[in-house]
C-alpha cells in the first residue's frame, strides 16, 4: 500500500516532466531535422577555445594559456576541465542531454517546478509558474544572443530559493541537499553576476527566515537549518575551488580589477579605480525607468533595436507613396529598422514577464500575507531599481561605488531575469490563496478590482492614448533622420519618414497594450468563474497553464524562432578559411599574430581565432594592461606602428575594393623575441605607456621601477650577432634558442601575466628571471 501511494504521488511529477520535455523540444522544434540554434557568443566562446580544444585533442591536456585571442591570455574564463568536480560532471551531463536550447529549457522548468510546489503543493499551478518564467522574453533574447552561461544560472537560481524554503518550513536536511545541488549546478554555469544577483536575495530571504525562528523561540531548528545550509554551501563551493579561486586571480587582473595607471586610479571623482569604468559599466542595459513597463507591454519601447514591419505600416506606405516600388518597399520594411526608441544603445528585445504574471503579482500586493511577500516584493524593487543604472544615479552610483563587488559587472538590465522569477513567485503565491478562498468572491472583491484596474485599465489608458504620455522619439533619431536624408537626398521626405516611423512605433505600443489588456481579462474572468464555483479548480488551472503558454509563446516566438535555426554547416561557416586566410596558413613559422580588420572592431570579434593568433577577440573580462594598450594606442589617430610589430603581428586582413579578405604580410614584425640594445626604468606604469608613443621598441626597452631589482648589475654591451628564436610551441610553454657573445636584454613578444609566479623562465635548464 505504502509503494503504491508513492507511486500515485510521483506520477503527476513524471507526467509534468514528460509535458516538460514535450514542450521544450516543442518550442526548439527546428532540432529534430539537425538544425541547430545560431548563437553569436557561442560562436565567438567556439574561437577563444579553438587553440585550447586542439591542443586537447592532440596531446590530451588543457594548457592554462592560450595566445589565439587578444595576443595571449589565461585560458581560466574560457575552456578547461575540473575532473575532481562531481556537479561540474553533473552540469555537462545535464546541458548535453538535448541539443540547445531545449536542454536549457528542460532543466529551468524543472527547477522553477520544484520551487512553486514547495510553495503551492499544486502540480498544475507549478508547472503553470515555470513556464512563465522559463519563456520570459529576456530569457529567450538571451538565448538567441548566445548568452549560455547566464540563463543557465537564471535556471538555477529556483532551485537554490526551493531548497532554502525547504530547509526553513519542512525539513531542514532535505532543504540542505537541495540547496547543495542547486548551488553546485549555479556555480557550474559560471556566471558570477547572476550568482551575486540571486545571492543577495537568497542571504536576505535566510535572514528573513532565520528571525522568525528566533521570535518563535525555534533556536535549536534554527541551528540544525543554518549548519545544513552552510554545510550544503561548502560541498558546492568546494566542487569549485579552483575554477572559483582561479576567476579571483584572474579578474584582478582584468578591467574589472585595479589598474595600474594612476591616471585611472583617480579618474572616478578621485576613488580608487578597482573594478569597471563606470561609463563602461552602465553604457549597455541601463533601463529607462518608464521602459520597466515593458513587463506588461513588451512592445511599449518599439521592441527590439532592429525590427522589421509589414505591408501595413506607415513607414511602407510612405515609401509606396513617395513612389517606391512595392516590392523594394516591402524587402525595405523587413531589413532591420531602429524600432526601439528607450535609453539603451543596444536590445535584442524587451523584458516581457507577462501580462499575467503581472496582474497576478499586483494582486498578490493585496491578498497574500506574511513575510514572504515583503521578501519577494523588496527583492523585486531592488532588482528593477538596480536595471535603471545610470537613470538612477543618486542610487546606483552609490551601490557600484561602495557596495561589495558591485563594480565589477556590467549590463545590470539582466538582473530583472530575477525580478520576472520574483514576480511569478508572488503570483503563485497569490493563486494559492485564492484556492482558499474558493466560492467566497466577495472576500477578494476589492483588491481584485483594483489589481484589474491597475494592469487591465493601464493598458487599455495607454492603447487609446499613447501620444499623450509618450514621444516616440530617442535620443539617436536625429542622427536617423539624417541617414533618411543621405537615402533620399530629400529632407522632407526623410521627416515624412521619420514622422511614419514615429507611427509604427505607436502603432506598436497600441498593439500591444490591447493584446496585454485581453490576457489580463480573461485570466480575471477565469478567476471570477472559478472563486464563484462555476469552474471546477482543475479546470481553471488548466486553462490559466493553457493561458499562460500562449501568452509567453506568442511574445518569445518573435524573438527566438524557426529562423534562428540553421544548418550546422552554415554555423561551421566561420571556420571555413578564406583565400585570405589560407595564403596566411601556409606560412611555416612557429607563431606569429594577425590583426583582422575584415570583420569590424578586431577588438569585439574572436571569428579569426579560430584559424589564426589573433591580436583581437571578444571576451567580458579582458587583461586590463591590454586593454588600455589597445585604448592608448589603437584608438588613436596617429598610432605607434612599432606597438603592432612588437606584437609580432606579422599579417593584416583588410578588405579590398570588392569587399573580399585580403591578407597583407607586414615585414616589419619583430618576431617572438628580439635583443634591445638599451633600456630605460621610468616611475610608473603612466610613464611606460607614454613612452611607447615615439619608441623605438625594436632598439631600445622602457622598464617600471618595479621591476628593476631583476636588471642590478646588467651590462649591455652591442653584439651584432646575438640571436634568439622560437624552436618549439606548445600553447602554455616556449621554447627558444638564443645564442650571444655577451649579457643580452631579451624582449618577448607575449603579454604579461604572472599572478601566482606561475611564469616560469628556464635558462640552460636552469630557473633564472
Amino acid at each position: 500500500m505504502n509503494k503504491r501511494l508513492s507511486w500515485q504521488r510521483l506520477l503527476p511529477h513524471a507526467i509534468t516532466l514528460i509535458g516538460f520535455l514535450f514542450i521544450s523540444v516543442l518550442y526548439s522544434s527546428p532540432i529534430l531535422s539537425g538544425k541547430r540554434l545560431k548563437m553569436h557568443d557561442i560562436v565567438q566562446a567556439g574561437g577563444a577555445a579553438e587553440e585550447l580544444k586542439k591542443y586537447h585533442e592532440q596531446t590530451g591536456e588543457w594548457a592554462s594559456w592560450t595566445n589565439s585571442m587578444f595576443s595571449g591570455m589565461p585560458s581560466y574564463m574560457i575552456v578547461g576541465n575540473y575532473p575532481a568536480s562531481l556537479s561540474s560532471k553533473l552540469g555537462g551531463y545535464l546541458y548535453g542531454m538535448l541539443p540547445v536550447p531545449a536542454d536549457i529549457f528542460l532543466v529551468s522548468l524543472i527547477s522553477a517546478y520544484l520551487l512553486f510546489f514547495v510553495l503551492s503543493g499544486s502540480y498544475w499551478l507549478s508547472a503553470t509558474g515555470a513556464i512563465a518564467f522559463t519563456f520570459a522574453s529576456f530569457n529567450l533574447v538571451s538565448l538567441e544572443a548566445g548568452h549560455i552561461s547566464k540563463i543557465m544560472a537564471v535556471g538555477y537560481a529556483p532551485g537554490i530559493l526551493a531548497g532554502v524554503l525547504l530547509a526553513f518550513r519542512r525539513n531542514w536536511l532535505t532543504g540542505a541537499a537541495v540547496t547543495a545541488v542547486f548551488m553546485s549546478l549555479e556555480l557550474y554555469s559560471n556566471h558570477i553576476q547572476i550568482t551575486y544577483y540571486i545571492g543577495l536575495s537568497v542571504a536576505a530571504l535566510v535572514l528573513i527566515e532565520s528571525w522568525a525562528l528566533i521570535r518563535s523561540g525555534r533556536s535549536g531548528q534554527l541551528v540544525r537549518v543554518l549548519s545544513g545550509l552552510a554545510l550544503g554551501a561548502l560541498l558546492a563551493v568546494s566542487n569549485h575551488t579552483t575554477r572559483l579561486w582561479n576567476a579571483y586571480d584572474y579578474t584582478r587582473e582584468t578591467i574589472r580589477g585595479k589598474s595600474e595607471l594612476t591616471r585611472a586610479a583617480a579618474k572616478d571623482s578621485g576613488k580608487k579605480n578597482d573594478g569597471l569604468d563606470k561609463d563602461y559599466a552602465y553604457y549597455y542595459g541601463s533601463v529607462g525607468i518608464a521602459e520597466t513597463l515593458t513587463l506588461l507591454i513588451p512592445n511599449l519601447y518599439g521592441g527590439p533595436s532592429g525590427g522589421s514591419l509589414t505591408e501595413k505600416s506607415d513607414f511602407y506606405k510612405a515609401l509606396v507613396g513617395r513612389g517606391v516600388d512595392p516590392a523594394n518597399a516591402r524587402n525595405f520594411v523587413q531589413q532591420p529598422l531602429p524600432l526601439y526608441w528607450g535609453a539603451q544603445p543596444l536590445v535584442g528585445g524587451p523584458v516581457y514577464a507577462g501580462a499575467i504574471v503581472v496582474f497576478l503579482f499586483v494582486l498578490s500586493l493585496f491578498i497574500v500575507r506574511g513575510r514572504l511577500k515583503w521578501w519577494a516584493l523588496g527583492s523585486v524593487l531592488m532588482y528593477i531599481v538596480w536595471s535603471w543604472g545610470k537613470n538612477l544615479p543618486s542610487v546606483n552610483y552609490f551601490f557600484f561605488d561602495y557596495f561589495p563587488l558591485f563594480n565589477k559587472f556590467r549590463s545590470v538590465s539582466m538582473v530583472l531575469s530575477l525580478a520576472q522569477l520574483l514576480m511569478v513567485f508572488l503570483g503563485v503565491l497569490a493563486v494559492r490563496e485564492l484556492s482558499g478562498k474558493a466560492g467566497r468572491f466577495n472576500e477578494i472583491r476589492k483588491p481584485f478590482l483594483i489589481s484589474l484596474g491597475l494592469t487591465a485599465g493601464l493598458c487599455l489608458l495607454l492603447g487609446l492614448a499613447p501620444s499623450l504620455f509618450f514621444s516616440f522619439r530617442s535620443e539617436a533619431d536625429p542622427a536617423l533622420v539624417q541617414d533618411f536624408v543621405q537615402m533620399t537626398q530629400d529632407q522632407n521626405f526623410a521627416n515624412e519618414l521619420y514622422r511614419a516611423l514615429q507611427g509604427d512605433r505607436e502603432s506598436m505600443l497600441r498593439g500591444d497594450a490591447f493584446r496585454s489588456m485581453f490576457f489580463i481579462l480573461i485570466s480575471a474572468l477565469l478567476i471570477w468563474l472559478w472563486m464563484n464555483n462555476r469552474m471546477k479548480t482543475a479546470f481553471a488551472f488548466a486553462s490559466l497553464l493553457m493561458l499562460t503558454i500562449a501568452d509567453a509563446f506568442g511574445v518569445g516566438k518573435r524573438y527566438l524562432n524557426e529562423e534562428d535555426f540553421v544548418s550546422k554547416f552554415t554555423i561551421d561557416a566561420v571556420k571555413h578559411p578564406s583565400p585570405a586566410d589560407e595564403q596566411i596558413l601556409k606560412d611555416p613559422a612557429l607563431s606569429y599574430r594577425v590583426l583582422d580588420q575584415s570583420r569590424g572592431n578586431f577588438m569585439s570579434s574572436a571569428d579569426a581565432s579560430y584559424l589564426h593568433k589573433s591580436i583581437g577577440g571578444y571576451h567580458g573580462a579582458k587583461l586590463r594592461r591590454y586593454q588600455e594598450l589597445v585604448e592608448n594606442q589603437f584608438m588613436k589617430s596617429k598610432p605607434n606602428p612599432d606597438v603592432l610589430n612588437m606584437l609580432n603581428t606579422r599579417y593584416i586582413i583588410s578588405k579590398d575594393q570588392q569587399g573580399n579578405p585580403t591578407a597583407i604580410q607586414n615585414p616589419d614584425a619583430f618576431g617572438n623575441a628580439w635583443f634591445v640594445s638599451s633600456y630605460e626604468i621610468v616611475p610608473n606604469a603612466d610613464k611606460e605607456l607614454e613612452a611607447l608613443d615615439s619608441l623605438k621598441v625594436r632598439e631600445k626597452a622602457v622598464i617600471d621601477q618595479k621591476f628593476a631589482p631583476a636588471l642590478e648589475g646588467l651590462t649591455l654591451r652591442p653584439d651584432s650577432s646575438a640571436s634568439i628564436r622560437l624552436v618549439s610551441y606548445k600553447p602554455d610553454e616556449l621554447v627558444y634558442e638564443s645564442n650571444a657573445a655577451s649579457e643580452q636584454l631579451a624582449v618577448f613578444s607575449e603579454i604579461y601575466y604572472n599572478v601566482r609566479n606561475e611564469w616560469k623562465v628556464n635558462i640552460d635548464e636552469k630557473e633564472g628571471t
